[in-house]
């Protein structure tokens, strides 16, 4: 029987975030098994890990093979799944440094414990609650691999708006479309306001058809709250989920993308906040360093009981 941990990324509270199906032993797992095991879970991304490959690096014991798969398909990397399982791994291993190999490229996670926050009680909403143990939970920071960005066909872009059903005008012209990479594609279009960003009601099997033949994983659909601080929301048909709560490769690949557009300072730190319009809140923070083309995303991450 294999074991299926869940947990949710870029939040501490098992209702908000992104949720993850997690297998710390993959072993005997084939692609089929490990499809039928993400699709029985339903989650936007389940995580299997493996031994390292041979001079992947790492601490022993602090490196894994990592492989995702949606409910359709494997996906080369995910962010807030990547985030799940060095959670998962920190609760077991301890805080530290780790190695993942991933079909994206390797793929280095710094875990750290938070200190103890106080927040509203997740069942009431009232009374601020804090750990028993006083401790504070565990954070999880990837390391993207090498990010670019490419052009979008005009005609592409038509399309996008057409099966989003968004007017042109609605499109933010600080944010020219383009497709952005940062272990996998995404399509980051700029909403003028946050009105249009919350107003998501798009033709699945048209998008789904438009982002196969573009290779796409997600659309990024991005409001700007503040100079560092956005707002964004995440179709994902490709992988048979009509919204991903919280997408830490799309957050990878926009920070990406946001630098390289002068959009935001060579050397910052970037808020995204996600999940909100459906009912599952969740904070991705965005590192960008000087001298440092990857990009840095981390969150919290909690077991879903």
């Amino acid at each position: 029987m294999t074991d299926v941990l869940r947990y949710t990324a870029f939040s501490d509270d098992p209702a908000g975030g992104n949720p993850a199906g997690v297998v710390l032993d993959a072993a005997g797992l084939d692609e089929a098994a490990m499809l039928k095991i993400a699709a029985e879970l339903g989650y936007s991304e389940t995580a299997f890990l493996t031994a390292p490959p041979e001079g992947l690096g790492g601490e022993p014991g602090r490196a894994f093979t990592v492989r995702y798969f949606s409910p359709k398909a494997e996906v080369p990397f995910c962010g807030h799944a990547t985030v799940a399982t060095a959670v998962a791994l920190g609760e077991r291993i301890g805080p530290g440094e780790l190695v993942l190999a991933t079909r994206a490229g390797t793929v280095p996670v710094s875990v750290t414990r938070e200190d103890p926050v106080t927040r509203e009680d997740p069942v009431t909403r009232e009374d601020p609650v804090t750990r028993e143990d006083g401790a504070g939970g565990l954070r999880a920071t990837l390391t993207s691999v090498e990010p670019h960005t490419e052009d979008l066909d005009p005609a592409d872009l038509a399309e996008a708006l057409a099966a989003l059903d968004w007017p042109a005008a609605d499109l933010d012209p600080a944010f020219p479309p383009r497709i952005a990479y940062a272990g996998a594609r995404h399509l980051v279009l700029g909403a003028a306001t946050r009105a249009r960003l919350a107003d998501l009601a798009y033709d699945f099997d048209r998008l789904e058809a438009l982002m196969l033949r573009l290779d796409l994983t997600t659309v990024q659909l991005v409001h700007r709250a503040g100079p560092a601080e956005f707002h964004v929301r995440n179709p994902f048909p490709v992988g048979g989920v009509v919204e991903d709560p919280a997408t830490g490769a799309a957050a990878a690949a926009f920070g990406a993308y946001a630098r390289e557009l002068g959009l935001v300072p060579d050397e910052a730190v970037l808020t995204l906040h996600q999940g909100a319009d459906m009912g599952r809140p969740g904070v991705l923070t965005v590192e960008l360093r000087s001298g440092d083309t990857r990009v840095r995303v981390g969150g919290a991450g909690a077991l879903i009981p």
